[in-house]
């Protein structure tokens, strides 16, 4: 009987399992194309009727190896590596929506994917409802309609640090006959697994910590393979119904519990190209081998930091799910037990012009586009990230125009809140 290995092994062992004489560690399959001895064997993984590799815009080694790691990590059935977070969540969402249809996300989610739902969607005839996940269920299941295909939501969102109820959710979406997309940055599966909690579908900016040294862009999804699309048919048509661009092939009827991920490399990926660099997964690899020890680190040192921001008078709030006076707290020991991350969102007592003072006086951590990785950094997502919101809709994604994010990285925590001293004592009098 297969013994069932815990994350910490999965993080370095998954993934890739050399032969005989075959390269110890995963190689970077640094090709656009591979051989075949006739048209046949082409033409059979063409048709989608054998597997391998062909052309790298759509499946390549190196990034098959680490698909398959981050599948492992979350427990499930297949996964699909994207160029970027960003082409993470509009595969996941593209690939059962179309012209005409609807899905729910909660509103306090990450502002580049707010903007890509209510904006560049909208665009492509797919209408987006955003709901203050706060909201009871009643409220909530007003918001579901007949063409409404799946609900969104983040562990933890960005940059607001609010802890998503997956379980509420999913609950809800499955009422209702559609999956639960759950974009687990944050926490990665070190910390969350929302398979575990009825999530049917996870997202990654795997930027952000998988990689965790901000070398290389890139995003992920994974499939549990436990939404049965058969059984809703009707309202999934690109899963459940013929494509004719593969001589009619079904995809559900076809292949199961994969379907999800082949629709979307076999359609998708052949046709927008959003492919992750084979370099570029080879870093994520390497980031992805010590997931579990640096989330460790990231989660200690944010809880003394979110501590020490709490007891300073000078701060006027702090939004971290690690705080027992947290509005989160609860939640977070249900879904976080061991830590979230390393964000935490806060404000200072003052103007908007002091907290652009307070980052400016930093000298360890600097002010970045970038979150969760090893160097501490700092952002102020209304005039940087966010900046493409209206102010209400700000408010309504969660993000006060004070919010400070503060990325806690894996330096050592004195100097970390050394420096956020020194510049609280530079910036407030």
């Amino acid at each position: 009987m297969e013994t069932k290995q815990h994350p910490g092994t999965l993080c370095v062992q998954a993934g890739w399992t050399p032969k005989k004489g075959e390269p110890r560690v995963l190689p970077i399959y640094q090709s656009t194309t591979f051989k075949y001895d006739n048209s046949e064997q082409m033409a059979r993984l063409f048709d989608l009727e054998d597997s391998g590799y062909f052309y790298t815009r759509l499946q390549n080694p190196t990034n098959d190896a680490v698909a398959s790691k981050i599948a492992a990590l979350e427990g499930g059935v297949a996964a699909m590596l994207t160029s970027s977070g960003q082409a993470a969540s509009f595969y996941a969402i593209f690939n059962i929506c179309e012209a005409g249809d609807h899905f729910i996300s909660s509103s306090t989610i990450y502002g580049g994917t707010f903007n890509l739902f209510a904006v560049t969607m909208k665009k492509m005839g797919i209408e987006c409802t955003f709901v203050d996940p706060d909201l009871s269920d009643e409220e909530i299941e007003k918001h579901f309609r007949p063409n409404t295909k799946c609900v969104f939501g983040e562990t933890i969102s960005n940059p607001g640090g609010n802890v998503f109820d997956i379980e509420r959710f999913a609950q809800l979406a499955h009422k209702h006959g559609v999956p639960l997309i759950v974009d687990n940055t944050f926490a990665t599966p070190i910390n969350c697994r929302p398979f575990e909690w009825g999530a049917d579908i996870v997202t990654h900016s795997t930027t952000k910590y998988m990689d965790g040294h901000a070398t290389a862009v890139g995003g992920c999804i994974v499939d549990s393979g436990n939404f049965d699309w058969m059984a809703h048919a009707d309202k999934f048509p690109g899963l459940c119904t013929p494509d004719e661009s593969y001589h009619g092939l079904t995809y559900a009827k076809s292949f199961g519990k994969m379907a999800y991920i082949t629709k979307a490399t076999a359609q998708l990926m052949r046709d927008l190209g959003s492919i992750q660099s084979p370099e570029n997964a080879f870093l994520l690899n390497m980031g992805l081998e010590t997931l579990h020890l640096r989330m460790k680190r990231h989660c200690e040192n944010a809880q003394a930091v979110a501590e020490f921001l709490e007891s300073d008078e000078r701060v006027a709030w702090v939004n971290y799910a690690g705080l027992p006076s947290n509005k989160y707290y609860e939640l977070g020991q249900k879904y976080l037990p061991n830590g979230g991350c390393g964000v935490i969102a806060f404000g200072l007592k003052g103007t908007r012009e002091d907290a652009i003072k307070f980052m400016d006086e930093l000298k360890l951590i600097c002010i970045v586009t970038h979150v969760a990785d090893a160097r501490s950094c700092v952002l102020h997502p209304a005039s940087h990230t966010h900046r493409q919101l209206s102010d209400e809709q700000l408010r309504e994604a969660g993000v006060a125009p004070d919010l400070i994010r503060l990325s806690v990285g894996i330096e050592d925590v004195r100097d970390i809140v050394a420096d956020i001293q020194q510049a609280l004592d530079a910036a407030i009098k």
